[in-house]
């Protein structure tokens, strides 16, 4: 069968291109618009592959056996013959799911450590969009005291309906602590519409509130497997995971994921772009078993009572 790839390229558009045009476009304030940081590859997994941590290893080597096969530099991670991590995640959107439909996603996700919680909870604000503009053009600044972090991801993900080519999705996040966020109530659309000001045109009024989206927390069950080498200093920490929901433990979905950071103002090698693309194309039909197509995990979730996925996922 005939590959089939978008006509875009699996890496960012050079430095040149996008820089040159986000000189000439700026947000409401004069800030510069944001440019691609991050390829973020993803291959959405079925759950029920995913029984024991055994299975997350053996997942693992079909990785380290594609990356010998394309020529790629594998460097098993110490922690692969350890335990998983555990992380919760949950989700909140207004009861008519406005945020999702509008290609926003607000998440917050708490580490676990030997059963415990630890650290400050991690607020992910995102706008995802298949168009690059338009996702650059939607400003995610927090309007907060702390400080937090942008990352500008091109993600790419199998075709929706067959292994072996690949589509993109551009996430804009903001990433916090909670502890950054000073306000009392969290959960109104009042305080969220003044956090995030790209999402106020959202609200319909200062009493509404978010609540935890399908009633659901997620535990992340996720084993760090290595980091693959593509060359000319291009290299992306791998994992794998699985979804499933707290105290039923029902599998949702499994991810492999790895995220490359790319210096802006270096040119991306020939060689090392034919490998991120030969790599994850490769993968696909070396797991075909295990893939599952046209969703992606946040879409699970708001999934789970019968909300189907947006187009703009």
């Amino acid at each position: 069968m005939e590959k089939q790839f978008e006509s875009r390229s699996f890496v960012p558009k050079q430095n040149n291109e996008v820089e040159q045009a986000a000189a000439r476009t700026t947000y409401s304030d004069g800030h510069p618009i944001d440019v691609i940081q991050y390829l973020e590859s993803k291959i959405i997994l079925k759950p029920d592959r995913f029984t024991s941590v055994q299975s997350f290893r053996d997942f693992g080597k079909s990785v380290q056996r594609t990356a010998k096969k394309v020529g790629l530099d594998f460097v098993a991670s110490p922690r692969a013959k350890g335990r998983p991590e555990i992380r919760e995640i949950v989700f909140g959107d207004t009861a008519d799911y406005r945020l999702y439909n509008n290609a926003f996603i607000l998440r917050r996700r708490i580490p676990y450590v030997d059963g415990f919680p630890s650290g400050d909870p991690e607020i992910v604000f995102k706008f995802r969009h298949p168009d690059e503009r338009t996702a650059a053009a939607v400003d995610v600044r927090p309007n907060i005291a702390g400080t937090y972090r942008i990352k500008f991801k091109m993600e790419a993900l199998p075709l929706k309906n067959e292994v072996g080519g690949f589509r993109f999705l551009y996430s804009h996040n903001c990433v916090f602590g909670l502890s950054q966020m000073h306000d009392a109530d969290k959960l109104s659309m009042h305080t969220l519409s003044h956090v995030f000001p790209s999402m106020a045109v959202l609200k319909t009024s200062d009493e509404e509130k978010i609540s935890l989206v399908s009633e659901a927390i997620v535990e992340e069950v996720l084993l760090q497997l290595g980091q693959l080498h593509f060359g000319k200093g291009i290299t992306a920490d791998c994992s794998v995971a699985l979804w499933r929901t707290r105290g039923e433990h029902q599998p949702l979905v499994g991810e492999f994921s790895y995220q490359a950071k790319f210096d802006r103002k270096k040119p991306i090698h020939q060689k090392a772009r034919h490998l991120c693309e030969q790599f994850f194309v490769t993968l696909q039909f070396e797991v075909k078993d295990w893939i599952a197509l046209g969703t992606t995990k946040t879409g699970m979730v708001y999934r789970l009572k019968g909300n189907p996925p947006q187009s703009h996922e």
